[in-house]
C-alpha cells in the first residue's frame, strides 16, 4: 500500500494513494466501512502516526478499505485529485530524523578529493539528525538563506519508516521493524556543516532542509529495497545516479547499529546515506539557486520534487500550510 497526508478542507488526513487520480481519506473510510460492517468499528486513524502505531490491526483494516475503494465502493471517501494538497507523509515526526552520513563509497571519494584530505571508508555509520522544524512536503520550496549560507547542497536518500518498537534489534529481526520507505532529500549548508568541530547538525537542520514524501510504501510492496535505483536533477540535469546496493552499511546493520541500546519507536524515520554527485565536491562546486528545481527518484517510490527559493522571495507559511500542493505520486 502507498500512504500519504494530505489537506483537504483545512484537515490533515491520512489517505491512501489508490492510484494517479485517486485517494482514500482514511478518517472518511474507517467511519464508513465501519458503518458498512466491513470492519469492526473503532476509532480512526487521525495521523500517519495513528496508522503506523496501529500495527498489523491497522495493516489488515487499511487492506480491507484499499481493496474495496479499488473496487469501486467507498466512493464517499475517495478525494479526486485536485480537492487536496500533499504534505510530507509525517508532516510533524515526534523525534528528529535520524541520517546516517558517509553510506556510499564514491561518496565518500567525492567528499575526499573536494575537501582535499585523506578519507577511508568508515568503520561504524555515522550518525546525526534533522529537526522535525526541518521537515517539508512535496513541492514545498527550500528556503535558501544567504545570511545564513549561500552553499546550499542536495543529497537524495531513501528513508525507513520504522514500524515496530526496539532496542538492541539484530539485523537478522531488522526487517521485522520496518514499515516501509519514502524519498527524503538531506538539503544541507556545507560551509555551516563543515565549521562545527565535525558536527552536522547545525548545517543539516535549517528549516525546510528535509523534503520528503510523496507516499510511504510499505514494506510488503518494496521487497528489494536493497537493490533500488536512486538518482537526483536539478532543472532536468542529472546530478546524482546510483543504487541502494552501493550503500557501505545495509539498512539491516544501520537498524541494528541505531538501536543499541537506544529505543526505535513506531513513526521513527532513518534517511540512509547518498551516493556520488553533490553539488560541492564538482569542479567547481555547483550550489543551489534560486528557482532551482531539484527532483529526487527513487525506483517504486516514485519522485520528490521540490522549488529552491531565496528567503526574502520565498512563499513560505512556518505552520505548513503551504508545505505542499497537489502532485501525483509517479512511479519510477
Amino acid at each position: 500500500m502507498r500512504f500519504m497526508t494530505v489537506r483537504s478542507d483545512k484537515t490533515e488526513k491520512p489517505a491512501l494513494r489508490l492510484d494517479d487520480s485517486r485517494v482514500l481519506s482514511l478518517p472518511e473510510a474507517f467511519a464508513l466501512a465501519g458503518r458498512l460492517g466491513m470492519i469492526e468499528p473503532g476509532p480512526a486513524p487521525e495521523s500517519m502516526l495513528d496508522v503506523i502505531s496501529g500495527g498489523e490491526p491497522m495493516l489488515a483494516n487499511c487492506l480491507v478499505l484499499h481493496k474495496a475503494a479499488a473496487g469501486g465502493d467507498l466512493r464517499p471517501a475517495c478525494l479526486p485529485d485536485g480537492s487536496f494538497s500533499i504534505l510530507a507523509p509525517i508532516p510533524r515526526p515526534a523525534k528528529n530524523v535520524f541520517c546516517v552520513g558517509k553510506n556510499y563509497a564514491d561518496h565518500v571519494s567525492e567528499g575526499a578529493r573536494a575537501q582535499k584530505i585523506d578519507a577511508g571508508l568508515p568503520e561504524f555509520p555515522v550518525y546525526f539528525t534533522k529537526p522535525p522544524t526541518s521537515v517539508i512536503g512535496p513541492d514545498g520550496q527550500v528556503r535558501l538563506d544567504r545570511q545564513v549560507s549561500p552553499n546550499m547542497d542536495y543529497e537524495v536518500e531513501l528513508a525507513v519508516i520504522i514500524g515496530r518498537a526496539g532496542r538492541d534489534i539484530p539485523a537478522s529481526r531488522a526487517i521485522e521493524h520496518i514499515f516501509g520507505f519514502t524519498i527524503l532529500n538531506d538539503i544541507s549548508a556545507r560551509d555551516v556543516q563543515r565549521r562545527h568541530g565535525g558536527q552536522f547538525f547545525k548545517g543539516k537542520g535549517l528549516d525546510t532542509s528535509c523534503p520528503m514524501g510523496p507516499v510511504i510504501v510499505t514494506l510488503d510492496e518494496l521487497p528489494n529495497f536493497e537493490s533500488l535505483s536512486i538518482r537526483l536533477l536539478v532543472n532536468g540535469e542529472l546530478r546524482q545516479d546510483g543504487n541502494t546496493a552501493d550503500m557501505i552499511f545495509p539498512i539491516a546493520e544501520q537498524i541494528e547499529s541505531l538501536s543499541a541500546g537506544m529505543t526505535l519507536e513506531p513513526g521513527d524515520i532513518l534517511a540512509t546515506g547518498t551516493p556520488s554527485g553533490v553539488g560541492y565536491a564538482m569542479d567547481p562546486p555547483r550550489f543551489l539557486a534560486h528557482g532551482d528545481r531539484v527532483t529526487c527518484e527513487i525506483e517504486g517510490i516514485g519522485s520528490l520534487t521540490n522549488i529552491m527559493a531565496d528567503v526574502e522571495m520565498a512563499d513560505i507559511e512556518m505552520d505548513g500550510s503551504k508545505e505542499g500542493r497537489t502532485v501525483a505520486s509517479t512511479p519510477v
